[in-house]
């Protein structure tokens, strides 16, 4: 074997240790790069689940409280305890939306946004800082689940799922109202 031989030989396995190392280099880089998308996406699916989670539990407690100081239902807990869970529920739901300013892009801030203002709407009038009748606290309940909804389909297209919450394939839904509970009143329902 020559020596132009020897330097073929040799050249070609650099070149092929080259190539080798250049692949593993970009394949890891890669996957660094998928791993650290994919850790962001959970981050923001956990946040953006406990946020809603966090709005419904103070529509709940509000819808509670409401209903309570309009003598709609009775409640076994006192006025004063279902106040006080409010609050905290409130104080969560600003962690949670914290999160959501940390980690989500600017649609899903912005609809974030709009259902804490739908939300305080309804919270406001279950204390009582907010005067309305029966039909306005419907009217406040309505947009605070639509704008649940809007938050649903910003969060949808930040993680990339596709499909939607709302349009054709799923109409708008009403509020699910008990029936009255005295004949003839249907300021009640």
């Amino acid at each position: 074997m020559g020596a132009t031989e020897q330097l073929l030989t040799i050249a070609a396995v650099l070149l092929g240790s080259l190539t080798s190392h250049l692949t593993n280099y970009l394949m890891e880089r890669n996957r660094k790069r998928y791993e650290l998308l994919t850790r962001w996406d959970d981050r923001k699916l956990d946040a953006y689940e406990g946020y809603v989670d966090r709005v419904r539990a103070g529509i709940f407690l509000a819808v509670q409280l409401y209903e309570h100081r309009e003598g709609l239902r009775e409640s076994e807990m006192a006025e004063k305890e279902m106040l006080a869970e409010m609050a905290e529920a409130a104080r969560l739901r600003g962690r949670a939306f914290e999160r959501i300013m940390l980690l989500a892009g600017d649609h899903v801030v912005e609809a974030a946004h709009e259902l804490n203002a739908a939300a305080l709407q309804v919270d406001w009038q279950a204390v009582g800082k907010l005067a309305g009748t029966l039909e306005e606290w419907r009217v406040r309940n309505r947009a605070v689940f639509r704008a649940i909804n809007d938050f649903h389909e910003a969060a949808r297209e930040d993680l990339g799922v596709q499909g939607n919450v709302t349009g054709e394939q799923h109409p708008e839904r009403d509020l699910l109202l008990p029936p009255s509970r005295r004949e003839g009143d249907s300021a009640a329902t």
